[in-house]
């Protein structure tokens, strides 16, 4: 059976190569199908409207929720604060504590967040009613709704101080949210709760998001913060941490960014709490959220519970994606055709890399009898190949075999031979192949045989 290099590009990709957006649409309409129904919890700092502005987000969220997505939208009013501490020329104050970055909200203060919240508040709602015309909300009807769905407690007294009007979020009302947005509406969300007495309390923005996707269950909680993102030790960004992962390295690297790791502590409490992912972007970027949904590597860091890829074997419900990846191959000739009834009869002999729910490779392992088995159907999205994992199907294929007594491998390719003769394979004739295997070649394909001795 032909099989696909990893760095082998696809006809269909070059078949759109004048018409970027067919090829681009097609690419993110996994992503869009993953994605619809789903809870974002999508919370941005205020420094995001201070220095870009809300139209681009706005449009960005309203194209999502366009698709299906459940939104709701959680914003920070920190400097949006600072502006009206100013004016009334009050000064800030915050703790010298565990928790210093909280900021002590007396009476004046709490007047200045509430004008803060009111304002920004107003802008939002007014950025979602637009509706111009050759603009991306051309068209568009969006709903937004607002209220007391947080209930506060106070921070109260820690370590000699009194933080008077900060609070925490108590709890969230996610029966309210859950009927907002299953009217189709994008819930709003300020930084502010109300107690059962009626006193207003000053909250952390990434404090009321974490506790509204725990308490929704949220599929995403997606930060655009001003943090810069973690490093690794060859001082490239990281894109992807578990909890495991994350735990490790603030172990080691005690000097990190106070407010980044406040996030991330935080953050932990939405994944034990159950929500899925929990994304963290660049507040400055425009397109920032766009291109992490729709694209394979994103453009911040991702935190999951566990590894958030995942190599597994398949099952019926992959047959779709499994799909996808071969008949564009099976049409340049590079994989040989096979059907819709033929994957889903042979379905337990593949095995399948997803991430973050969205198959990016497949192969297929059938045994012969003498201890022999092959190895079919190797195919990688072009979007990712380079990143290894064609590698990675490779040897969980052999991996299967051993565990199935499978002695030797056999593949049948007509471009990818180099790619496998630097993986341990080594060139053979029809002749080698087992009988049952040799009735059926196809002579007019003419594929290279390689074997490799496990």
């Amino acid at each position: 059976m032909p099989t696909n290099a990893p760095n082998q590009a696809s006809s269909a990709e070059e078949s759109t190569s004048n018409f970027p957006f067919v090829g681009w649409l097609r690419d993110v309409a996994p992503y869009i199908h993953s994605f619809r129904e789903k809870t974002f919890v999508i919370a941005f700092a205020g420094e995001l409207v201070q220095e870009i502005g809300l139209e681009n987000l706005i449009e960005d969220i309203a194209m999502l929720h366009a698709m299906g997505m459940r939104i709701v939208l959680v914003h920070g009013i920190r400097p949006q604060i600072e502006e009206q501490l100013m004016l009334r020329k009050i000064k800030s104050k915050f703790g010298k504590s565990a928790i210093h970055s909280y900021r002590i909200t007396d009476a004046a203060a709490l007047e200045c967040v509430k004008e803060a919240a009111g304002e920004l508040r107003l802008d939002i709602e007014a950025a979602f009613s637009r509706g111009l015309p050759n603009t991306p909300m051309a068209g568009s009807r969006i709903s937004v709704i607002s209220g007391n769905f947080v209930t506060a407690m106070p921070v109260g007294v820690v370590e000699g101080i009194d933080y008077i009007h900060t609070g925490l979020v108590r709890k969230v009302d996610s029966g309210s949210i859950r009927e907002s947005l299953d009217s189709n509406k994008i819930v709003l969300l300020s930084p502010l709760g109300f107690s059962p007495t009626g006193q207003a309390f000053n909250l952390a923005y990434e404090d009321v998001a974490v506790s509204t996707a725990a308490a929704l269950k949220a599929d995403k909680l997606i930060f655009l913060s001003p943090y810069a993102g973690l490093k690794d030790t060859e001082g490239d960004f990281i894109t992807e941490l578990s909890m495991p992962q994350l735990q490790e390295y603030v172990a080691q690297n005690k000097d990190m960014d106070v407010g980044m790791k406040s996030l991330l502590n935080i953050s932990g409490r939405a994944i034990h709490a159950g929500v899925s992912r929990v994304h963290f972007l660049p507040y400055n970027q425009d397109g920032a959220l766009l291109e992490e949904l729709f694209t394979h590597d994103g453009i911040g860091m991702m935190l999951a519970s566990s590894d958030i890829e995942n190599l597994r074997e398949a099952y019926q419900d992959d047959v779709g994606g499994i799909l996808q990846l071969t008949m564009p191959l099976e049409e340049e000739g590079i994989l040989a055709a096979r059907g819709q009834d033929v994957i889903e009869r042979d379905i337990q002999r593949f095995s399948v890399i997803e991430h973050d729910r969205v198959l990016f490779g497949c192969a297929a392992l059938f045994p012969f009898p003498n201890g022999v088995g092959e190895l079919a159907c190797l195919a990688v999205d072009p979007d990712v190949q380079g990143s290894g994992d064609g590698e990675r199907l490779l040897k969980r294929i052999e991996m299967r075999a051993k565990q199935e007594g499978i002695k030797k491998l056999f593949v049948l390719t007509t471009r990818t031979e180099h790619w496998f003769l630097k993986r341990g394979f080594k060139r053979a004739t029809v002749e080698d192949l087992p009988e049952e295997r040799k009735q059926i070649y196809n002579w007019d394909r003419k594929s290279m045989v390689l074997t490799k001795d496990l």
